[in-house]
C-alpha cells in the first residue's frame, strides 16, 4: 500500500440533498489540482476523500501542497494505509511515524471506528496500540490533554489508515459551485483579499483590471499579473481582462469637475466589468471597497457606483479594518506583491479634495457630457486578455 493523502471535508457534510454536487464539485477541482503532481485516484467515502498515488513517480509534496490550498477541505493529512488488524496498525505507527514519535516529548493515540465490525472498540484499539507504542519509544509519556503529538488510528471501509495530527484545510466551499462573479483587480492590498474571500465561498472568477498607459507601466500591469499568480493555487484557472482605461480618463479629466473625478470613475469602471460579466456568464461583480477607507468608499460614494449596475456587487471586506485585510494578505502571499511601488489607474489624476458625500444627480450631471456608452464600448472592444492556468 502506497501513503494515501486524507482530505476531511467542511461545510459540504451539512448540505443535505444537494450534498453530491458540491462534493462532485470538489473531487473536479482536486483531480484538475492534482494533475501537476502525477496520476492520482481520488474519490470519496464516509465524509473523507481520499488521494491515492497511482504509480511511484507520483509527487507527494506538491500534490499535498496543493490540497492545502483547496476549497471545501476542512483538514488534510498523509497518511498510510494498512490492514485492519490492531498488529498491522501498531508496525505501521512505529515505521511511519518514526521520526515524529523520536521527536515528540509527549503523545496519545487518538481512534476513529468508522467500521464498526472491527472488533475492538475505539478505547480499546487506543489503549492497546498507546502501550506498545510507549514500550517501544520509553522516553515518550502519555498526556492525553496537551500531546506534543497525537498518533491517529482510523478503521474505514477497505483498510485502516495511521497518520499524525492533520494540517488546517482551505475551509470554504469548492470553488465553482456558487457561480461566477467579475472581481475588480487593482495592483493594491485590499482586491487580491477580496478575491481569495469569495473564491472561498464558492465563486469561479473573472479578473479585470483598469490600465492607464503611458501613466501607468507595463511594471505595473506586471504586478497585477504576479498577483494573480499568487491566486491561482487557490483560485484555479484564472484570465484577466485588461481594460485600455486612458482614454477614459482623459476625457474624464477634460470635462468632469475634479471633484467628481474619483466616483465618476468608478462608475466608468463599474459599467465594463459590468459587460465582461455579460460576456462571460457571471451573475455578480466584487470589489475590494471598505467603508469609510477613502473618499470612494463612503456610503454615498458606493451608493453613486452601485447605481449603474444591474448585477449584484459583493464586497467581502466591507465591515474589515485595513490590519484584518493585511493579516489575510500577508497568509495567502499577496502583500509583498501589493506594496511594490507601482501605482494603478486609481491614483492617477487623483483629485486634491475630492466629494465624499456625492449625491446621484449631482454625479449624473458631471458625466453629462461625455458620451459614456461610446467610451464603454471602446474600452470593451480593446480589452486584452492573458491566461493564468495552474495545471501547467
Amino acid at each position: 500500500m502506497k501513503e494515501t493523502i486524507l482530505l476531511k471535508l467542511g461545510e459540504l457534510v451539512l448540505k443535505g440533498a444537494n450534498r453530491r454536487s458540491f462534493e462532485e464539485k470538489l473531487l473536479h477541482n482536486a483531480r484538475r489540482r492534482l494533475k501537476p503532481h502525477g496520476k492520482f485516484q481520488v474519490y470519496i467515502r464516509q465524509s473523507t476523500a481520499y488521494i491515492e498515488p497511482l504509480d511511484d513517480a507520483c509527487d507527494m509534496d506538491g500534490a499535498y501542497a496543493a490540497m492545502e490550498r483547496l476549497f471545501g477541505v476542512a483538514g488534510l493529512a498523509r497518511s498510510y494505509p494498512c490492514a485492519k488488524d490492531k498488529d498491522a496498525m501498531l508496525e505501521a505507527a512505529k515505521v511511519y511515524l518514526a521520526d515524529k514519535l523520536r521527536a515528540a516529548e509527549s503523545f496519545k493515540v487518538e481512534s476513529k471506528r468508522s467500521d464498526k465490525s472491527f472488533p475492538m472498540t475505539s478505547i480499546q484499539l487506543s489503549q492497546y496500540v498507546g502501550g506498545e507504542l510507549q514500550e517501544a519509544f520509553p522516553h515518550l509519556r502519555v498526556d492525553v490533554h496537551h500531546p506534543q503529538l497525537t498518533v491517529y488510528l482510523e478503521v474505514r471501509d477497505y483498510a485502516a489508515f495511521v497518520h499524525a495530527d492533520p494540517d488546517p484545510g482551505a475551509g470554504g466551499l469548492p470553488v465553482g459551485i456558487g457561480g461566477r462573479a467579475v472581481c475588480l483587480l487593482s495592483g493594491g492590498i485590499d482586491s487580491p483579499v477580496a478575491a481569495w474571500m469569495m473564491t472561498k465561498r464558492g465563486l469561479g472568477l473573472e479578473m479585470v483590471h483598469f490600465f492607464s498607459y503611458p501613466y501607468t507601466s507595463e511594471a505595473a500591469k506586471e504586478k497585477v499579473f504576479d498577483l494573480t499568480r499568487k491566486l491561482v493555487p487557490w483560485c484555479g484557472r484564472l484570465t484577466v481582462h485588461v481594460v485600455p482605461f486612458t482614454k477614459i480618463q482623459e476625457e474624464m479629466r477634460r470635462v468632469v469637475p475634479e471633484e467628481y473625478f474619483t466616483v465618476v470613475m468608478r462608475r466608468f469602471m463599474m459599467r465594463i466589468a459590468q459587460q465582461v460579466a455579460q460576456r462571460t456568464g457571471c451573475g455578480a461583480l466584487i470589489t475590494g471597497e471598505s467603508l469609510g477607507q477613502v473618499a470612494s468608499q463612503t456610503m454615498q460614494a458606493i451608493g453613486c457606483t452601485n447605481a449603474v449596475c444591474t448585477l449584484p456587487v459583493l464586497r467581502p471586506l466591507i465591515g474589515m479594518d485595513k490590519e484584518e485585510i493585511i493579516r489575510i494578505a500577508r497568509k495567502i502571499d499577496t502583500f509583498d506583491t501589493s506594496i511594490l511601488p507601482y501605482e494603478d489607474c486609481c491614483t492617477v489624476f487623483t483629485p486634491k479634495h475630492p466629494r465624499t458625500r456625492p449625491q446621484p444627480d449631482e454625479v449624473e450631471a458631471a458625466e453629462s457630457g461625455l458620451d459614456v456608452d461610446a467610451l464603454v464600448a471602446e474600452a470593451v472592444d480593446g480589452i486584452e486578455r492573458v491566461y493564468f492556468n495552474p495545471e501547467k
